[in-house]
């Protein structure tokens, strides 16, 4: 029988994904619990609460279901809601620090990740912080040339590696929902490459940091078109890789793109363990690098409001980034130009509330702001527009929403949409004002 998903194509919760495994209706989960409760009115509204609004059941209610699901109440207790819910395949974490974990976590990834629709995280708490921690603290394995099948020779790698760049600039230009196949079919040929084939170590080396980077950009897009346990799944894979190439830089930009994603799960303490650990994981990496490193964990304590040891942090990014010219940095590091800098500094001060340094920042981002870049534009838009409107100016904040709208419509990206949504709603409380209006028509037909 057939899986019922959200309007989105994706599991949003995971009751939602206990419900589809079962093709239980709203109606059915009150059924199967008020069976087990005897007291219990069986009202659809109450799980569509449980599933959309965030609420908590009461505990014989979980304790019912649990029954049901067969979940043991030691568990119940333990995780915690909805963490006990049976949601799916979790991520083997156990995993030794070797070559032979590293291959079998990026075959169990490469063409199976991309079919995962739960747009939840799957880890438990304080999870990724253990794993980001024993990627800083573990040395890296030594990669022995390997005897399989066909030789694998350099001008074979450096077309993969050579393809890198496009692949980065299609997520910049059309979002993670266009590329995040792409980025799979490339990640399961490496993969195969390096199970299969002969190479020496140095090519094996380039290998394994090939699918670090393309396990990211996999990562990356998943998350951006929400996708939060495919992405889990690209980023642990991917960080293993990137040990197994010996590669620290590569392995701290993983672990920055999984704080993000931790704040997006409104984990915030664990997207600051795992921003620490990027940054010191990055220490003797190029100021580029040192300097995205750094903004990053600056992020993260701003969203703790933790404004001094933010503004500390920032002061150190500037360092570094007032030296990121002088030093050669890797390919994939040229996105953070100046334009992005400018932008992460203003997010800081973004989530700290102080909208004229925001205002500040986001103007000289978007000057700076390459034309191949619309996703990331329309997100710098966006904040604008969130910054200005708290300022009280309600005309501004509607041009700069109205010149991200096209980007919007063309890319693929779910978190750009649902920052439009908030930021619509936002708008609609100044309703009677003509900018406003004349936006809502717009937008309507987008966000419908």
């Amino acid at each position: 029988m057939a899986r019922r998903q959200d309007h989105d194509g994706f599991f949003t919760h995971p009751l939602a994904f206990v419900r589809a495994e079962r093709s239980w209706t709203y109606q059915d989960l009150v059924n199967v619990i008020a069976r087990h409760v005897g007291n219990m009115a069986a009202r659809r509204e109450k799980a569509w609460r449980w599933e959309n609004w965030g609420v908590v059941p009461d505990e014989d209610s979980q304790y019912a279901l649990a029954r049901e699901l067969g979940v043991p109440h030691e568990q119940v207790r333990r995780l915690g809601w909805p963490a006990w819910l049976p949601a799916g395949d979790r991520l083997n974490v156990e995993l030794p620090w070797t070559l032979e974990a590293a291959l079998s976590s990026l075959d169990h990834t490469a063409g199976a990740a991309v079919l995962d629709r739960r747009a939840f995280l799957t880890l438990s708490a304080g999870t990724a912080v253990t794993v980001a921690n024993q990627w800083l603290s573990l040395e890296p394995p030594r990669v022995d040339a390997a005897l399989r099948g066909g030789m694998i020779d350099s001008t074979l790698v450096e077309a993969l590696e050579q393809r890198l760049p496009t692949i980065r600039q299609m997520q910049y230009a059309l979002g993670g929902g266009s590329v995040r196949n792409l980025a799979d079919a490339e990640l399961r040929l490496v993969t195969d490459l390096l199970s299969r084939s002969s190479y020496t170590q140095q090519i094996g080396e380039r290998l394994f940091n090939v699918a670090a980077e393309l396990g990211r950009v996999a990562g990356w897009s998943s998350f951006d078109a929400g996708f939060h346990a495919s992405a889990e799944r690209y980023f642990m894979a991917a960080l293993r890789a990137s040990h197994a190439a010996g590669d620290r830089a590569i392995g701290a930009n993983i672990l920055k793109c999984m704080s993000l994603q931790l704040v997006d799960a409104q984990r915030p303490d664990e997207a600051l363990a795992v921003a620490t650990a990027a940054r010191d994981g990055a220490k003797q990496a190029p100021p580029r690098i040192i300097a995205m490193m750094t903004v990053r964990e600056a992020r993260a304590h701003a969203v703790l409001g933790e404004a001094m040891e933010c503004e500390r942090l920032l002061v150190k990014a500037e360092a570094a980034m007032s030296r990121a010219d002088d030093v050669e940095s890797p390919g994939w590091t040229s996105y953070f130009d100046k334009a992005e800098y400018c932008a992460q500094v203003a997010a800081c001060y973004l989530l700290l509330r102080r909208h004229q340094a925001t205002d500040h920042w986001l103007s000289q981002s978007l000057n700076l702001q390459p034309a191949e870049r619309p996703v990331d534009r329309a997100t710098y838009l966006m904040w604008r527009a969130k910054t200005v409107l708290e300022l009280g100016d309600v005309d501004h904040a509607c041009t700069l929403v109205s010149e991200a709208v096209p980007s919007i419509a063309a890319a693929r990206s779910a978190r750009n949409r649902r920052r439009l949504v908030n930021l619509q709603a936002k708008l609609n409380a100044h309703h009677q004002h003509p900018a406003v209006a004349q936006l809502d028509e717009q937008v309507r037909t987008l966000i419908a």
